[in-house]
């Protein structure tokens, strides 16, 4: 049975019973994909993959296996990201280490990475806001032969990716700054996905979005803040500019790249079909 203020199960629960459990629990505690989360959670906790959850369904955990699942569910039923509670995220076809320190890498993001993978040989870009390290990095991983750098304010983002570049071999710059202040030289590209979300939306929000450094989600009262800021900036340094928006900012933000200089601005959508990626070009 599942204690009020403790996951529990029955000795050596089977894994079918085991997800059973979790699932219906935390749906009850509203998170939006309440199976995959159990499935991700009983995987790590039993040092496996959800592939051999599903061939064995029958198979008892032990009660190391199972102490350690109650514990990951109680996080996750406390809506703590589910990267959060992992460790890890993977994004595109790199595997991410990640904490509450930085933002959690979305599918969304993938768009600034395609964006630079049009870059021509050699070009150097740089993502700046760059949190965990995932574009910069997913970016360098398929493209190794661009110059890639990452900005951030936070120095204990930083210390995430530096350390999840080390983990991946990549050869990628990080600094400490404000935007571009600390990138010296002629760049190619900025890529960026900045915190857009209103400050005036926090009442709204799942608690998942909450969890994440206000410093990586939050751009000011409107949502414009730091695209305000970078705009102008990016633009002058570089002939491609390409920014991550929120639902109903993109032209917006498409008026602000033609105001700042670029002669061209386009438009791509994510998968869910939402206008996701502003690419402005001089």
């Amino acid at each position: 049975m599942v204690g009020a203020e403790r996951m529990e199960f029955a000795e050596g629960p089977a894994v079918r019973m085991a997800l059973a459990v979790a699932t219906a629990e935390l749906r009850d505690a509203g998170c939006e994909t309440p199976r995959l989360d159990a499935e991700l959670l009983l995987a790590d906790a039993m040092g496996t993959t959800r592939t051999q959850l599903h061939l064995a369904p029958e198979r008892e955990l032990t009660q190391v296996e199972s102490d350690r699942f109650a514990g990951l569910l109680r996080r996750r039923r406390a809506r703590e990201p589910v990267a959060y509670v992992l460790g890890t995220r993977a994004f595109r076809y790199i595997e991410l280490k990640v904490d509450d320190r930085v933002l959690v890498p979305r599918p969304e993001s993938e768009g600034l990475v395609e964006m630079g993978l049009t870059l021509p040989t050699g070009a150097r870009v740089v993502d700046v806001g760059t949190g965990s390290g995932a574009i910069a990095l997913a970016l360098k991983h398929e493209r190794p032969d661009l110059e890639v750098l990452g900005t951030d304010v936070s120095p204990d983002a930083l210390a995430v990716a530096r350390a999840n570049a080390r983990m991946l071999g990549l050869d990628v710059t990080f600094v400490q700054g404000d935007l571009l202040d600390a990138v010296t030289g002629n760049l190619d590209a900025v890529l960026s996905n900045p915190p857009y979300v209103a400050k005036r939306d926090l009442p709204t929000l799942e608690p998942e979005v909450t969890a994440e450094p206000d410093l990586a989600v939050f751009g000011g009262q409107d949502g414009f803040e730091i695209v305000r800021r970078l705009v102008p900036v990016a633009v002058q340094r570089a002939p491609l500019v390409a920014i991550e928006v929120g639902m109903g900012m993109a032209q917006v933000v498409g008026g602000m790249l033609r105001e700042a200089g670029a002669a061209a601005v386009e438009v791509e959508r994510d998968l869910a079909g939402i206008e996701r990626v502003v690419v402005g070009r001089r």
